[in-house]
């Protein structure tokens, strides 16, 4: 077998340790760096499991929680996302509730959406559900005017099924290309009204979450939507879901995000000084996405850190600076988040 042919086979059957099959990160929902496996109540934009992001129109109409209910997973699967709806609400037009993903331009650009050459992709993954019926969900561009709405039918409540979904690569509208932007939107529904609904199976040069007539979760008090093994590759049939190893998955998602980032502060030549500088030093594990957003989580010895202010590249070191007016403090560790998401 030739060398080429050889790589290719791997890649299209198990993963590829040679390229990136698969365009969503942790589509098997086992990074959960924010939440450790507890539910939260979405407010609008804020991650469940890593790169997974809740859509709301409304408050309070679902929860989302790593392996919720605790039930048994497809086998080679060990953590889904769980969706619980909180109430039976109804629908207004302008209604939308959805997860999804943004995929980098990165690791989209060679699809070449918005080209004559634009790719074929499948999107397949594993849902189960208390309800039954068509479900629907979107692929958008990052200025969310070109849409795919996509409908997908669940047969059995409360039973794990696979799902494909093969899409024709679009060949109008703007996508970004091999930039830190959002390349493609991924999209799942939980429910979505008519503004944001259209029909399955053609682009369309709208905003479209979903399709039109799709099963609304948020609309069954207690009814759950569960999904892992989200993947999302170039060509015309879904192929075997491409595991990638622990610490990959994991540097993957801190380039978006990082949680218990040690920094070690020091402080000035004699404890007995007052209006000192204070200087904070750490290495990322990644270099981020983009310049990131730091919020302080841990404790030190240093009461006036706060008042400082950060001096940041998306790389390897950044550095925060603060004057400090109570005298006998010499320096501390504490613990940061870091992120810009996408």
């Amino acid at each position: 077998m030739p060398i080429q042919t050889a790589i290719d086979s791997i890649s299209n059957s198990q993963g590829s340790p040679f390229g990136f099959k698969n365009r969503i990160i942790n589509g098997a929902m086992v990074i959960d760096q924010r939440n450790a496996g507890a539910s939260i109540t979405p407010t609008i934009g804020q991650f469940s499991v890593d790169r997974f992001s809740a859509q709301l129109s409304q408050s309070s109409k679902y929860t989302v929680q790593q392996n919720a209910g605790s039930v048994t997973l497809p086998t080679g699967f060990s953590n889904y996302l769980g969706v619980t709806s909180s109430s039976a609400y109804s629908l207004v037009s302008s209604d939308f509730f959805f997860i999804t993903q943004s995929i980098e331009g990165f690791n989209s650009a060679d699809l070449a959406f918005g080209t004559a050459s634009a790719s074929t992709v499948t999107l397949s993954f594993w849902v189960r559900s208390s309800l039954t019926g068509t479900f629907g969900g979107s692929l958008r561009n990052s200025a969310t005017n070109r849409s795919y709405p996509f409908s997908y039918t669940i047969s059995v409540a409360n039973t794990w099924e696979q799902k494909t979904i093969t899409i024709a690569g679009d060949t109008s509208g703007t996508w970004i290309g091999a930039t830190n932007g959002v390349g493609i939107y991924v999209a799942f529904s939980l429910g979505t009204g008519s503004t944001y609904s259209g029909t399955a199976g053609a682009w369309s040069a709208s905003n479209l979450v979903s399709a039109t007539g799709a099963t609304s979760v948020v609309g069954t008090n207690g009814a759950t939507f569960y999904i892992t093994g989200v993947q999302l590759e170039k060509g015309t049939q879904a192929t075997a879901f491409d595991y990638r190893d622990y610490g990959n998955e994991l540097r993957l998602c801190q380039r978006y995000f990082i949680t218990d980032l040690f920094v070690w502060v020091g402080g000035g030549a004699t404890p007995a000084a007052t209006n000192r500088n204070y200087v904070a030093i750490t290495t990322f594990p990644v270099t981020m996405r983009s310049t990131p957003v730091i919020t302080k989580t841990g404790t030190e010895t240093l009461s006036n850190m706060n008042a400082g202010t950060f001096d940041f590249t998306t790389a390897q070191r950044t550095r925060y600076i603060a004057t400090n007016n109570v005298a006998n403090d010499a320096g501390a560790y504490t613990t940061f988040n870091a992120a810009i998401e996408l």
